[in-house]
């Protein structure tokens, strides 16, 4: 039974993971080639995807690292990207399948099952993506950033904090365990994000703007997709009955 949940959740991860390439493409990469040519002089230079888009690092789309970096896969930046999406695809199924199986979520067969992924992974979205970027927003190439390691303890405490209210907003009945809930969401935010020193920049602001929201596009995108294909092949490893 192991095997096969994590097989189901691998399978969700590699479909997420190959279909948020087209979104980045279409969406958060000509903004993020348009704001390298702003970034300090150095338009051409090669940028591997963006974190946010895909979600595959802590930092949350605050780090692009320069150079050409050919992938093992050969084709640059646009394997770059692919391994990148299936790699963090992956993980975070196996991320969600595990959270399913400790908080006791089951995946009925059919269209319960479906709707019980797209939650679980719409809550993910609002975890890792939407609360840590009302104080850290994806940010392009070129636009200026707080300390790394600030940044990148921020964004895990407030993943955390994010994962932890909303669990006990979802799945406990009580209102003072459902207050208690929101208070620790809001925590991290009313200590505050860390702020750059040098909030001087090159890139306009209508393409950091229009990343940003491209990109939460994008991720909610992925997690959704993720959340269902999980829910789906969950349902069907665990050979559940209709609800």
């Amino acid at each position: 039974m192991i095997v096969r949940f994590l097989l189901a959740a691998l399978a969700a991860g590699l479909i997420a993971g190959l279909a948020m390439t087209p979104a980045q493409y279409g969406k958060t990469i000509p903004l993020i080639m348009q704001a390298e040519a702003y970034e300090n002089g150095e338009a051409g230079h090669d940028h591997h995807a963006p974190d946010s888009s895909g979600a595959t690092t802590a930092d949350d789309g605050h780090a692009h690292s320069h150079g050409d970096g050919e992938s093992v896969l050969g084709f640059g930046r646009f394997g770059n990207t692919v391994l990148a999406n299936i790699v963090a695809g992956c993980g975070f199924a196996l991320m969600l399948a595990a959270v399913a199986l400790l908080t006791g979520i089951e995946f009925p067969v059919g269209r319960e099952g479906l709707i019980r992924g797209l939650v679980l992974g719409a809550g993910a979205w609002f975890s890792v993506q939407l609360a840590p970027s009302f104080g850290l927003p994806p940010a392009v190439p070129g636009f200026p950033y707080a300390d790394l390691g600030d940044r990148q303890t921020w964004w895990m405490l407030t993943v955390a904090a994010s994962a932890a209210g909303l669990w006990l907003l979802a799945l406990r009945p009580e209102w003072i365990v459902k207050a208690v809930g929101l208070a620790i969401i809001a925590a991290p935010h009313l200590w505050g994000a860390p702020v750059p020193e040098d909030i001087v920049s090159n890139v306009p602001a209508y393409i950091a703007s229009a990343y940003a929201a491209a990109s939460l596009a994008t991720t909610l995108f992925f997690w959704l997709l993720l959340g269902g294909a999980l829910g789906v092949f969950m349902a069907r490893a665990a050979g559940s009955r209709p609800a």
